[in-house]
């Protein structure tokens, strides 16, 4: 039996290299004219790991262990169809009805002001489109090809700004498929903004009877789709 109290004899040139699970204390240096063995590798640079699956040090203009991708990088910004569609027709309701229709609790600024834009712009069109109807109707005694004409643009006019107010509030609750609608609205807007422009001083309001009506709804769209509002979407999706 070996005596606690007896110092370790020093290792002689050409001793094994301690064996595993041995770890030798900081700052060891291995005794002069050892050699190590055929195919040994001393330990890596802290943070970095040999063994597969375990975390390295990110390289230059990659994120690190929780940062989020930067613009521009893989992983950032793209575009993917709608997954969260409407199953039926209750999935297209707001849900809790219109009495939430002013209440933005929890959306970031960027949406807030998207949102209060296709409300406020669909009511509107709605207000100005049922103003129209009566100058409409009274139109049918002298030009009533005209006045047909115009029912016909106005009836497409209160469809859509009553569509955009709906989309507007699920929008808010997080559905992707109402931002890709609303869009689309943008784009009828367009549409109706060339052919309010055609019959110029005619009540053909709405959405967008007017350019003007186009670049507020073109304003709309480009906040919903800014990166802060992308991940929102992303979060809420993520949560459901």
């Amino acid at each position: 039996m070996s005596n606690p109290d007896e110092a370790p004899e020093p290792q002689q040139p050409g001793a094994q290299p301690p064996q595993p699970g041995n770890v030798p204390p900081a700052g060891y240096q291995p005794p002069q004219g050892y050699q190590p063995p055929q195919g040994y590798q001393p330990p890596s640079q802290p943070g970095q790991y040999s063994q597969p699956g375990q975390y390295s040090q990110p390289g230059p203009g990659q994120p690190g262990p929780g940062q989020p991708a930067q613009p521009g990088q893989p992983g950032g910004f793209h575009f993917e169809m709608p997954t969260d569609g409407p199953r039926n027709f209750n999935d297209v309701l707001p849900q809790g009805g219109f009495s939430g229709l002013f209440k933005t609790m929890g959306l970031p600024t960027e949406l807030k002001v998207s949102y209060f834009i296709w409300v406020i712009s669909g009511l509107l069109g709605l207000l100005f489109g049922l103003i129209g109807l009566f100058a409409i109707i009274a139109a049918f005694a002298f030009m009533p090809g005209v006045a047909a004409l115009l029912l016909v643009l106005l009836i497409i006019s209160l469809a859509v700004a009553a569509a955009q107010i709906v989309l507007a509030m699920k929008m808010k609750e997080g559905k992707e498929w109402a931002r890709l609608a609303l869009t689309i609205l943008a784009a009828v807007s367009l549409l109706l903004a060339i052919f309010g422009s055609i019959n110029a001083g005619g009540p053909g309001a709405g959405l967008g009877g007017n350019w003007f009506g186009f670049l507020v709804s073109a304003v709309a769209v480009v906040l919903m789709w800014l990166p802060n509002s992308q991940l929102w979407f992303k979060a809420v999706k993520g949560a459901v």
